[in-house]
Parts: C-alpha cells; sequence; structure tokens
C-alpha cells in the first residue's frame, strides 16, 4: 500500500494561487468571492456528479475525493463549498429527466440545501406546497437551486411509505422562491455562507421530488448505484484531511524561523520537527487508507468494503484534528492571530469537524 501523494498533486498551480490570494477577501464577504467562483465555474467543480447528459463531469468516487482533498488544502470554505455542492449536484442521477434537463440548463447551476427534515411537502392538485426552515445551506449566496428533505402530507396527515413510516422525499426548489436567512456566523468556514433557508407555500410540480435510492437511480452509472452515505463520508473526510495538510505545510515554515530563535535550546528545536514528522506521518497513514478503502469499495461495492469507507473515514477526521492540535501549540501566537493563514485553516478545520457524520469513531450499523 503505497503513500498517497500530497495533495498538490491534484490541482493547478495557477488555480491554487487565485483562491488563496482571494482568501481574505472572502471572509470579509461572507461568502466565496468572484475570482474563486471564477475558478470552480471554469473548472466545472459544482458539476463534477451530475450527469454528463446534463452537462456535467460525472466522475469517478476516487478521482472526487482526490479532487475535494485539493480543494480544501488549497482554501477551506471553497473545498467545503464545493463538496457540498457537487454532493447536491449527484441528485441529477436520480431527478425526473424533464426537471433535470431544466435544472442544469441554468447557467453556473449550484445547487445548496440541506439532508435535515425540517418541513413539510403537503400533497395538492398541481403537485406539493411546500413549508418549512432548513439550516447550514452552504453556497446558499451562490446557488441557483436549494434542496430540501419534506416531511410528506395529505390533508393535514402524515403519508406513510411502504415500511409504514413517515414518508420523506428531498425535493429541487427554484433559488427565487426561497428565502435566505442571515444565520451563518460562526468562528471558521466564514466564506462558505452556509445560510439558513424558508420556504413559504411554494408550490412545485410532481418531478421535482426524488428518491436517492439505486432503484430510482435514471442514469445507468455506478456513480449513481453507490450508497450515498459512505460518498458523504468520504468526501467531508477528505475536507478535513485537505485542510490538515494545509496547517502541516504551514507549520513547516513556522518551525524553519524557530531555528533561528535564540531562546530555544538545541532539544526543543529539535523535537518541534520530530512532532512534525510524526504526525505527518499518522496523517499521511489515515490518508492512504481511506483512499484505498474508496478504491476497493468502488471496485467491488460490498457491504464489508463500504464498512471500511466508513471507518476509514471517521479515523482520518480524528486524525486530522488531533494532528492539527498536536501542532498548534508549537506555532506561537501566530497561530492564534486572526489574520493570518494557518488561524485560518485552524478556524475552518475546527468549524468544519463538528459535522455530525464523523463525529464518533464507532460506524453505525446500517
Amino acid at each position: 500500500m503505497g503513500e498517497i501523494p500530497h495533495p498538490s498533486k491534484y490541482i493547478n498551480d495557477r488555480h491554487v494561487a487565485a483562491i488563496r490570494s482571494s482568501a481574505v477577501e472572502a471572509e470579509q464577504l461572507g461568502m466565496l468571492n468572484e475570482a474563486q467562483l471564477t475558478v470552480a465555474y471554469s473548472q466545472k467543480w459544482f458539476r463534477l456528479l451530475v450527469p454528463e447528459v446534463y452537462g456535467g463531469k460525472q466522475i469517478s468516487l476516487p478521482d472526487l475525493v482526490r479532487l475535494q482533498e485539493a480543494i480544501s488544502w488549497t482554501d477551506g470554505s471553497t473545498g467545503w463549498v464545493v463538496t457540498l455542492c457537487s454532493g447536491a449536484g449527484w441528485f441529477g442521477g436520480f431527478i425526473d429527466p424533464d426537471a433535470a434537463g431544466e435544472i442544469f440548463a441554468t447557467e453556473n447551476v449550484c445547487l445548496a440545501g440541506s439532508g435535515a427534515v425540517s418541513g413539510t411537502a403537503e400533497i395538492i392538485e398541481s403537485g406539493y406546497r411546500l413549508n418549512g426552515t432548513w439550516n447550514y445551506a452552504s453556497g446558499a449566496h451562490h446557488a441557483t437551486h436549494f434542496t430540501a428533505n419534506c416531511a410528506v402530507i395529505r390533508k393535514g396527515t402524515a403519508v406513510l411509505d411502504d415500511d409504514g413510516q413517515p414518508l420523506v422525499l428531498p425535493f429541487v426548489i427554484n433559488k427565487k422562491d426561497v428565502i435566505l436567512l442571515p444565520t451563518w456566523k460562526y468562528m471558521g468556514m466564514v466564506a462558505t455562507g452556509s445560510h439558513s433557508f424558508k420556504l413559504e407555500n411554494v408550490q412545485v410540480s410532481a418531478n421535482r421530488c426524488f428518491h436517492i435510492d439505486a432503484r430510482y437511480s435514471q442514469i445507468e452509472d455506478k456513480l449513481y448505484h453507490y450508497p450515498f452515505l459512505q460518498l458523504a463520508e468520504a468526501t467531508l473526510a477528505v475536507n478535513l484531511s485537505g485542510m490538515a495538510v494545509h496547517f502541516v505545510d504551514l507549520c513547516k515554515d513556522i518551525f524553519e524561523e524557530k531555528q533561528h530563535q535564540p531562546k530555544l535550546i538545541a532539544t526543543q528545536k529539535a523535537l518541534v520537527w520530530q512532532i512534525l514528522d510524526q504526525q505527518t506521518q499518522l496523517l499521511n497513514l489515515a490518508r492512504t487508507e481511506l483512499f484505498t478503502s474508496v478504491d476497493t469499495s468502488w471496485e467491488e461495492t460490498t457491504p464489508e468494503h463500504l464498512r471500511e469507507v466508513s471507518r476509514a473515514s471517521r479515523v482520518l477526521a480524528r486524525l486530522a484534528r488531533v494532528a492539527v492540535d498536536t501542532l498548534y501549540p508549537y506555532c506561537g501566537l501566530k497561530a492564534a492571530a486572526p489574520d493570518t493563514e494557518i488561524n485560518r485553516v485552524w478556524r475552518d478545520l475546527h468549524t468544519a469537524g463538528q459535522h455530525s457524520l464523523l463525529t464518533f469513531l464507532e460506524v453505525p450499523d446500517n
């Protein structure tokens, strides 16, 4: 099992420079700025998982996780928005072809949304009437459409699915029908603009809902038969590892400066390099295990291989946080200054690391 390359291998240097040079402005704006979005649109990053028939790239999961780690290594907020919005683009494999053709024909299409069931879809003659409020829609400012999970009701009563449980369906809504709520006020991932959104008596046609299930796939391709849970776990995990590698890279510059500080004795100067090397090795081992498990599950999607993706994703997320927190005390006050690059990476990683999907190491039974 060979070690996975540095994320810089998978992204163009010009794109890295354009995105990083804009990161401060993006934080001030509270959203990705024009330069960052120009790169994303030109590379079709929001269409990475959209079916080719609708103008998407429809890339494989092994290629996806490597690229998404590289984008998150470049900038945490950019990587997170690309991950969440391209993930919503994956729904194009399940949406009715007529609706999908209309949605993805939109210039600079980008789907933001929420997986929480915090709204209702009332069955009406023309389709559905949607109401509710959803949180954490990353990329909300520049999204052209939103996705929302709704509990389906008829005349005020819950509709049941084939298993006798309340039926929940995701919907795609045009941005013009969405009310944005400025709720994203956290210490990190500032430029993701992950605000809440509200729907008030929004009527949509029946073909704007879909089932996230391989049995309902509209596109016959391996990508739309791979389980959404492991796809989400793996892509979120590489966001954290990308940011952690960026933090490690910045530590090297700081530790180089420390070698010239007379107040540090020789053993202390050696210690910081020893700790850096140790954490780098542990992080790279976890990265290698995650990429290997994704590659294996892509070739043969068995329950055992999928469970390994879930486990490796959680381990990588944990070790990304551990590596950064172990190195942080040796970086001095520069790492605590909110206007420094290394502090932004620290804030971004610890904010993204709060995602509930990767909080616990234990892999739940499906």
